[in-house]
């Protein structure tokens, strides 16, 4: 097997792993702000349960997601070394500032968050909440503006010829303002805190089917479904700047997305199909005429670029964008109307005897989280064959000397490591899910123990 395409799996791999978890982080530590100012504000001791246990399960998260972060770098030296000495004075400086910013932000109040509730007052602890909340965002803040470098490049000159060629920053706001990262990092945050939201509804959900701790749920679950609704609404304005942006800059990404082969005016809007890459059509669409020059350009007779204006050797692989783009849009449907119709059940005060309904809410933990990495993949091999857009080829981004059995073997490990771990993952978070909030305090057996003997006095 080519060594490209076996470096590249490697690192889908790796990413997609990892990126189920700081999304999960970044939405719980929202959370925990409004559960414990909630808290603060009413000095219910019901705030101060939800806040414990919801903590240990961002702990999880945010634990296998600092772990499985770190083998992503490793692999920008052994498989992708020129790549690394090409973006290296920019990738440097976006990675310190994230290591200032949010690190150590987030190590500094962690410990104060997960081991200071009976140490510090409330209000020391909501604000060390808050830090690592904030932090776990800086932390996004900076990631997606070393992508989104690689998608629009801006603010750098490029030294040296050949393999020595590096880019080098010349403008520092230029490159950290380049002209995708702010709508891509507000698309991305919105996608983590509906991983969060819908984390929380899910297990609030499963407790209401199980006739659990029910005042936990319930509150839990309002929540979740607040926050759930204003992420899904705002994440509407911005996946249509997000694709506005995609249109202006990456013209041949959009032609990707939408199937789109010959340039032409007056673009048709395919809500679905099967793209056919032989013949250069989508087969069996279902099209709106006209709304795709609209959305991307505000004109319904603008001209939207097709793949017939670069080489067929360039072309992304627009059979799976096409498909990835569609199944993110429609998964962030399902979310809406999820969120929509258990509000409706909620208010008319149904939604407890609606046993379906709540079973579609614990299944609903899967929806944000396909619908981010879907996403992803649709933002990364969009730009194909550009590691750098524009710049730097996937293929010349490779390391010069690994071999393509030194790949395989790590590939095989990596696939058994992650294997174990997220299964792992799964086993910790359902003993939490199952010790319930009591279990923040007393261990499992405890209860167990507590309850038999009640029984026994009965």
């Amino acid at each position: 097997m080519d060594v490209e395409i076996l470096a590249r799996i490697q690192f889908a791999l790796t990413i997609m792993f990892h990126y189920i978890y700081p999304p999960l982080s970044i939405g719980l530590g929202l959370i925990l702000v409004i559960i414990e100012g909630i808290y603060l504000k009413t000095k219910e001791p019901l705030y101060l349960k939800m806040a414990k246990f919801w903590t240990k399960v961002f702990a999880l998260t945010f634990a296998i997601g600092v772990a499985t972060g770190i083998v992503m770098e490793f692999e920008f030296g052994t498989n992708w070394a020129t790549y690394s000495r090409y973006v290296g004075d920019v990738f440097g400086s976006a990675l310190a500032a994230e290591g200032v910013f949010a690190f150590f932000l987030e190590s500094g109040f962690l410990a104060i968050l997960l081991f200071g509730w009976d140490r510090v007052g409330p209000k020391m602890h909501f604000f060390s909440t808050l830090m690592v909340c904030l932090g776990a965002h800086f932390s996004a803040i900076w990631i997606i503006v070393a992508n989104s470098w690689m998608q629009t490049p801006a603010g750098f000159h490029i030294v040296g010829e050949g393999l020595n060629a590096r880019a080098e920053i010349i403008d520092f706001w230029a490159m950290v303002l380049n002209p995708s990262s702010v709508d891509r990092l507000i698309h991305a945050v919105i996608g983590a805190w509906l991983a969060g939201a819908f984390l929380v509804i899910s297990v609030s959900a499963y407790y209401m089917l199980k006739k659990k701790h029910h005042e936990f749920s319930r509150q839990s679950l309002k929540i979740g479904l607040t926050v759930a609704l204003v992420a899904c609404v705002l994440q509407a304005f911005s996946g249509d700047s997000s694709a506005e942006v995609v249109a202006k800059h990456q013209p041949m990404k959009l032609a990707a997305i939408e199937g789109v082969f010959k340039t032409q005016r007056e673009a048709p809007f395919h809500l679905f199909g099967i793209v056919n890459k032989a013949e250069g059509r989508v087969d069996y669409a279902l099209s709106i005429p006209k709304l795709l020059s609209y959305l991307s350009y505000g004109d319904t007779n603008a001209e939207v670029k097709g793949l017939d204006s670069i080489p067929k050797a360039d072309w992304p692989n627009a059979p799976v964008v096409f498909q990835t783009y569609r199944l993110m849009v429609a998964l962030w449907a399902a979310m809406l109307i999820a969120a929509i119709w258990a509000t409706i059940l909620w208010r008319r005060g149904t939604l407890y005897t609606s046993p379906w309904m709540l079973k579609v809410l614990v299944v609903s933990v899967l929806f944000p989280q396909i619908a981010n990495q879907a996403g992803w993949v649709t933002a990364e091999m969009g730009r194909y064959p550009w590691i750098v857009h524009g710049l730097l080829r996937i293929s010349e981004g490779l390391s010069k000397t690994v071999t393509a059995h030194q790949v395989l073997g790590s590939l095989i490990l990596f696939t058994i490591l992650y294997i174990a771990l997220f299964l792992v993952f799964l086993y910790l978070l359902n003993e939490k899910i199952k010790a319930g909030p009591e279990g923040t305090d007393l261990p499992t057996h405890y209860h167990q123990l507590s309850t038999y003997a009640e029984e026994l006095h009965e």
